[in-house]
């Protein structure tokens, strides 16, 4: 009877197991991933994706042992594995910590007021720059995770929100100059952009892959001076 009742608990585990995807993951942590997003204007995206990353979506061994959902190192209490990554009291103290993580190393901290909480892609190449992980295509794959479970739908973009173009790294030698020069139809298809509180110029102009200047040009400005609800042509 021990053992019928051992088998059934090993079989029930193992089910609720497979049951747990990705997006039950999602599901389980967007709303607290959103709540960090508007106190600290990190996309939730970014915490979803780099979470879904570091812990496996929760099936690795320090996310279920240890509530360490971000890789993070340091000491730990844990008399179930031996590990050099640090424990957590709960999950969600987990996904505190790496905002605060991010806040208190000065080359982290800088992204805060560079790039705003729409702008995915900006920051998972600012985090991979500052050291957060060794490997050379860290922020690709966060940014592909977000791209394949459409993170970026809970980042409360504006309906006419520009998503940042990021040049590629390398040019096919085949390719021509129009065809390396043309912008992303998503972006051409955009004549007029509306100016929201703490955007300017530049930071526009770098999303769509122009300059500053050529924006003043275009729309007849004297100076970089923009102001919110001010509409410009793009």
């Amino acid at each position: 009877m021990k053992k019928t009742f051992t088998l059934f608990i090993l079989l029930l585990a193992c089910f609720f197991a497979k049951a747990q995807t990705t997006e039950d993951y999602i599901a389980e942590h967007v709303d607290f991933a959103q709540k960090l997003m508007r106190i600290h204007q990190v996309p939730a995206s970014i915490i979803l994706a780099v979470a879904i990353h570091e812990s496996a979506a929760g099936k690795s061994k320090i996310a279920r042992f240890l509530n360490n959902h971000f890789g993070v190192k340091g000491p730990n209490s844990s008399t179930e594995i031996n590990s050099s990554y640090r424990d957590y009291p709960t999950v969600d103290s987990s996904y505190s910590h790496f905002v605060s993580f991010l806040h208190s190393r000065s080359y982290f901290n800088v992204l805060f007021s560079k790039y705003d909480q729409y702008d995915y892609k900006n920051w998972a190449k600012g985090i991979q720059r500052g050291g957060y992980a060794s490997s050379r295509t860290w922020a690709t794959q966060v940014i592909g995770l977000i791209k394949k479970y459409e993170l970026y739908q809970y980042d409360d973009r504006p309906d006419d929100y520009i998503e940042t173009v990021i040049p590629a790294a390398k040019v096919v030698a085949k390719s021509t100059k129009s065809s390396r020069t043309k912008p992303r139809s998503s972006i051409a298809r955009s004549k007029t952009y509306t100016i929201k509180a703490g955007e300017n110029l530049n930071k526009i102009a770098e999303r769509i892959g122009t300059t500053s200047s050529s924006l003043m040009k275009k729309n007849g400005l004297k100076s970089a001076v923009v102001h919110p609800g001010q509409k410009i042509k793009l």
